[in-house]
């Protein structure tokens, strides 16, 4: 089954942004309050951290290295390569970033992540009011992407809403023959996903906005700005 899902796919050669949707908090904390209770003490374990700690990302542009954009490669880009999990397209033994063609899209999808992956798990899916704080970055990809969109008609397993047999076939076959990524249509909405599994094509991430997602009478309310919202699913 797998050789017929790759005999006679389509490339797309994509070049515009992505849309990453990460959990992030809309306001920054202090890492350090827990160990002194004076400001010269946090400035001091930050000058400590950042004095000794290694430089996680080198760009042959020497402005990509300034601490906040290092800071945005690390959180937009570059985690998922380092911090392996199973996904769709990955058992857990390799990275795969994921993005998707538009806010709603990535919004679709990590609402459902985030149902099944810990409100279900807790058992906190009919509770009110539970929250988490998201945020969104483009991400700018230069690449030829496998298009699966053909393929799902003969193949609809490729979106299955819970069902990883397949596609962990795919993501395997892409990590060992060095596909850098490829295209498909979300299980959750009409949009499109993105599976890339080289960093390499991907750059310039760019902050778009914070979202929070709530909890309220078995729907997941999302707000862009504080108490209007935009979604409900």
């Amino acid at each position: 089954m797998i050789e017929d899902l790759f005999n006679g796919l389509t490339i797309t050669d994509f070049h515009d942004d992505m849309h990453r949707n990460i959990v992030s908090l809309w306001e920054s904390q202090n890492l350090y309050d827990d160990l002194t209770d004076t400001p010269e003490g946090w400035q001091a374990a930050t000058d400590l951290e950042m004095a000794t700690k290694p430089h996680t990302y080198l760009s042959d542009q020497p402005v990509i290295d300034r601490p906040f954009e290092e800071a945005a490669y690390n959180e937009a880009i570059k985690y998922p390569f380092e911090h392996w999990s199973m996904t769709r397209y990955c058992d857990g033994s390799f990275g795969v970033w994921y993005g998707a063609d538009s806010l709603v899209t990535s919004i679709y999808e990590t609402v459902h992540h985030w149902r099944r992956g810990f409100l279900e798990d807790v058992d906190w899916q009919n509770i009110d009011g539970v929250v988490i704080e998201r945020k969104v970055y483009l991400v700018r990809c230069d690449v030829a992407l496998l298009d699966f969109i053909s393929k799902i008609d003969e193949f609809p397993v490729l979106i299955d809403s819970s069902s990883y047999h397949l596609t962990h076939q795919i993501g395997a076959r892409m990590n060992h023959d060095g596909h850098p990524g490829l295209i498909s249509r979300s299980a959750r909405c009409k949009g499109l996903n993105y599976a890339v599994f080289n960093s390499h094509v991907l750059t310039s991430p760019r902050q778009l906005c914070y979202l929070t997602y709530r909890t309220e009478a078995a729907q997941v309310l999302i707000e862009r700005k504080s108490g209007e919202v935009m979604l409900r699913i």
